[in-house]
């Protein structure tokens, strides 16, 4: 089959988004949310994919077999009505008992939740079953599942958004990585997926045509993987990997489902890509002899982490310090809160400096995560050999401030890739660090300012936003609203913070400020 044109791939896609989420619209109606039609829609996706694959002249015949016949998508499609309705329970019954398999994560803890058997039967009928899933190639229907994970993103009373990384900023961070071939790639809080596609779209775009067969079907059996924390987010990356193209539907599963904090790696990795779970502590939920849940807080005691404590982010990045393999690179969205805390802060960024080598920090502007009133931003760096005397690996850190002066919004003015070209640029990621020019935006700083700075601080600002001095750059009142919004929402998820610290109780909407249509 002679491929699409990119013009033509890009209509069907959102063709195929639309027709998807007017049918979400339709289950809405009946009391589901995004992500749980998004779940429904990749139970059911899973099931067709296997009968294309099983259907297929040309599929060795001992890949045929991914779903038994009595469970398979003939069994649910020749079904109307109640039949319909009590088989596809029976069959997310049987399906989810495969533990450790591409098809037990994604049917783990899985479960109906369309309750009118006329909606299931147009679901199968007249949306999945007249779309071939498997014989137009990954891009087209894998972009189109990411384009509905996109949306139900912003549904935010379910707090989807926390899982969903910006597109922009994901292109952008793997632009700048470049991953080759041979890197082992993993992110351990892939919500989900969008880094691990990512890197495997760049490596497939960049490098498919100098690789052996052996070395293609590597780079989707193993060579990329990720961990996720929640059951239901898992199986949402286990089936975007799936459909573009990375991974088996019968195969070891690429995503592994627990805390990845518990314990040390089991596995190291060339390349880290993440952007781990916003909120500031973690912990678990208790329920008493009382019946009452508590929740305490989690600190990780692990010979491997330089500093015990409780900030979720900061164990987090002591976790990828420890998962990258010497000379192995990472990228990783942090808060604010990991430059500047003291303490433990402190500690984690020294050892950051002595013993990585940090040389990139991307300040991120407010406006493009669903979680509101975030401030954060992408630290770059690499795990270096000790060098002799004990000295430093960080020689010079890079900052490019890509917040001041600047505003978006998700819907009015959201974050796009362009907007980054000017870092990506800067950055030099086919050249040598020392090559690197300051501009107003990016400015270097060496190893003994960082160090002198108070609790190494590494907070850096030195730009002024010219709509605070300028009134004829003034912002849209709606822009102003909505960064107000976001202030607030930072100002609040704090003082939960200490709040939670001081043993009060704490509502669990505190940090929620819905979003105003304006944004």
């Amino acid at each position: 089959m002679t491929p699409a044109s990119p013009a033509l791939a890009h209509a069907q896609t959102n063709n195929l988004v639309a027709k998807l989420w007017n049918y979400c619209n339709v289950l809405r109606d009946n009391g589901l949310s995004t992500i749980e039609y998004v779940e429904q829609l990749s139970y059911l996706l899973f099931l067709k994919m296997a009968d294309e694959i099983a259907s297929d002249p040309f599929t060795e015949q001992e890949a045929k077999t991914v779903v038994p016949s009595a469970y398979d998508w003939q069994s649910l499609a020749r079904l109307k009505g109640i039949d319909l309705e009590v088989h596809y329970r029976e069959i997310l019954a049987a399906l989810s008992k495969n533990p450790g398999t591409t098809l037990g994560t994604i049917f783990a803890k899985s479960q109906n939740r369309i309750t009118e058997p006329a909606l299931l039967e147009r679901l199968v009928v007249d949306l999945i079953g007249k779309e071939d899933w498997t014989i137009q190639g990954t891009d087209l229907k894998g972009d189109a599942y990411e384009g509905l994970l996109a949306k139900g993103a912003e549904d935010t009373k379910t707090g989807a958004g926390q899982y969903f990384t910006p597109r922009a900023l994901i292109d952008a961070m793997v632009d700048v990585m470049r991953p080759r071939p041979d890197d082992t790639i993993t992110d351990p809080a892939c919500g989900t997926g969008g880094f691990l596609i990512g890197a495997h779209h760049y490596i497939r775009e960049n490098h498919m045509r100098d690789l052996s067969r052996e070395q293609r079907l590597a780079l989707g059996s193993g060579k990329i993987w990720g961990n996720e924390l929640v059951t239901g987010t898992a199986r949402l990356a286990a089936m975007n990997m799936l459909l573009h193209g990375i991974g088996d539907a019968d195969g070891k599963s690429l995503i592994t489902v627990g805390d990845a904090l518990a314990d040390k790696p089991d596995r190291h990795a060339s390349l880290v890509l993440a952007n781990p779970p916003f909120g500031k502590k973690s912990a678990i939920t208790i329920v008493g002899t009382d019946g009452k849940a508590e929740k305490e807080d989690i600190s990780y005691e692990r010979d491997d982490f330089r500093a015990t404590t409780t900030n979720k982010q900061l164990n987090f990045l002591q976790h990828i310090m420890s998962q990258l393999e010497m000379n192995g690179r990472a990228a990783v969205v942090l808060p604010d809160n990991v430059l500047f805390e003291g303490g433990a802060g402190e500690k984690v960024r020294r050892r950051l400096l002595d013993e990585f080598d940090l040389h990139t920090i991307l300040r991120l502007p407010t406006g493009i995560f669903y979680a509101g009133g975030v401030k954060a931003n992408v630290l770059f760096f690499e795990k270096k050999p000790p060098r002799s005397g004990g000295a430093h690996n960080t020689s010079k850190l890079w900052v490019y401030d890509f917040r001041t002066g600047k505003h978006f919004t998700l819907k009015q003015h959201p974050l796009t890739r362009a907007a980054l070209d000017e870092f990506v640029e800067a950055y030099l990621p086919d050249k040598l660090r020392s090559e690197r020019v300051e501009t107003e935006r990016f400015k270097s700083f060496d190893y003994d300012e960082l160090i002198a700075r108070d609790k190494v601080n590494l907070d850096i600002t030195w730009m002024k936003d010219p709509a605070l001095d300028d009134a004829d750059s003034l912002l849209p009142p709606e822009v102003i609203a909505q960064e107000i919004v976001e202030d607030l929402q930072a100002a609040l998820s704090e003082f939960a913070a200490i709040a939670e610290a001081l043993g009060g109780e704490v509502s669990a909407d505190t940090d929620v400020i819905e979003p105003t249509e304006s944004d």
